[in-house]
C-alpha cells in the first residue's frame, strides 16, 4: 500500500490481482478534443481482469449537463452488471495517469462505498513497469451492490448559490488559470468564461507530478496554502464539468482532510446559466 487509504500503488495491486475480494475498475474518459476513445484502448489494452466503468453511461442520461451523478439505483444496477459487489475493495486507474479515476474514485464514495482506491501513477505506471496486461472485454459474475447517495459528498447549483451569501465553504476551481480569470475560450461551446465568485484557483496538474502520480504530501499542502485555501474549514471542489475536481479532493483526503464535496456540475452548469453572477479577471 501506499502513503493513504485512498491509494495503493502499482506492486500492491500486482500482488493482489486475484484475491477474490479485489475488483479492479479502468475509470478512463477523454474530453473530445483528445480524439481518443476511452472504450476502445480499454480492449485494447488493460489490467488483467479490469472491468470498464463508462463516465459517460453510468450518469445522469436525462440530464443536459455530462456525465452528471446518477441516482442509486442505477448506479446499484451498474455495478451489478459490471460485478462489482459490496464487500469488495475497488481499485480505480486511468490511462492518464491521475485523471478520470478520482471521478470515479469520488463516485463510489458519493454512492457511500468506503473500501475504493486510485491506483497512483495508473496505467501509463504499470506499462511502464512491465506489469501484465491483457485485452478484450473482461467479464465478472454479477454481484448485489448497495448504494445509497451521501449528499455531504455532493454540491448542485443551489447549494453554491446560497454559499455566495453564507460563505460558508470554500470553492476550489482545478480549471486552468486562463479559465479561471475568463482569458482562455471554454472548450465546450455555449459557456460563459470567468468564474464562479469568491472561488480560488487551484489547477489540478499541481497536485501530480511529472510522471502523473500524486504529488507528495508536502506539495499539496503547499498548493492549497498557496491557493489561499484553509484546509480545516469545509471546502467545495470544482471544475469544468466534475472530473478533475475529484482530483483535488483526492489530494486533500490523501492529506487527511476527508469528505470534501464535488460541485457535479461545476462550469457545465454554472456558466451555461445567464441568471448565475460570474467574476472574471485576474
Amino acid at each position: 500500500m501506499t502513503r493513504s487509504k485512498w491509494l495503493v500503488d502499482t506492486e500492491w495491486l500486482q500482488a493482489h490481482l486475484s484475491a477474490p475480494d479485489v475488483v479492479v475498475v479502468d475509470g478512463s474518459f477523454h474530453l473530445p478534443s483528445a480524439n481518443r476513445n476511452a472504450r476502445q484502448e480499454y480492449l485494447d489494452a488493460h489490467i488483467p481482469g479490469a472491468v470498464f466503468f463508462d463516465i459517460e453511461q453510468v450518469s445522469d442520461t436525462e440530464s443536459d449537463l455530462p456525465h452528471m451523478l446518477p441516482t442509486a439505483e442505477k448506479f446499484a444496477s451498474a455495478m451489478r452488471k459490471l460485478g462489482i459487489g459490496d464487500g469488495q475493495k475497488v481499485i480505480v486507474y486511468d490511462t492518464v495517469g491521475i485523471y478520470s479515476g478520482p471521478r470515479v474514485w469520488w463516485m463510489f464514495r458519493a454512492m457511500g462505498c468506503r473500501d475504493v482506491c486510485v491506483l497512483d501513477g495508473g496505467f501509463p505506471k504499470w506499462k511502464a513497469e512491465g506489469r501484465p496486461i491483457d485485452d478484450g472485454q473482461a467479464v465478472r459474475p454479477p454481484r448485489h451492490f448497495t448504494a445509497r447517495i451521501d449528499h455531504t459528498m455532493v454540491r448542485g447549483k443551489e447549494d453554491i448559490l446560497r454559499n455566495l451569501s453564507s460563505k460558508e465553504e470554500q470553492i476550489v476551481d482545478a480549471r486552468s488559470p486562463g479559465r479561471f480569470c475568463g482569458t482562455d475560450t471554454e472548450p465546450r461551446p455555449g459557456l460563459r468564461a470567468g468564474r464562479i465568485p469568491e472561488s480560488v484557483n487551484l489547477p489540478y496538474q499541481r497536485l501530480l507530478t511529472g510522471t502523473g502520480e500524486l504529488a507528495s504530501n508536502a506539495v499539496i499542502e503547499k498548493a492549497f496554502a498557496d491557493a489561499g485555501v484553509t484546509v480545516g474549514r469545509p471546502i467545495v471542489t470544482s471544475c469544468g464539468s466534475g472530473v478533475t475536481a475529484a482530483i483535488l479532493s483526492l489530494g486533500l483526503s490523501v492529506i487527511g482532510r476527508d469528505g470534501v464535496a464535488v460541485y457535479d456540475g461545476s462550469w457545465s452548469e454554472w456558466g451555461a446559466d445567464d441568471a448565475l453572477p460570474i467574476e472574471s479577471g485576474a
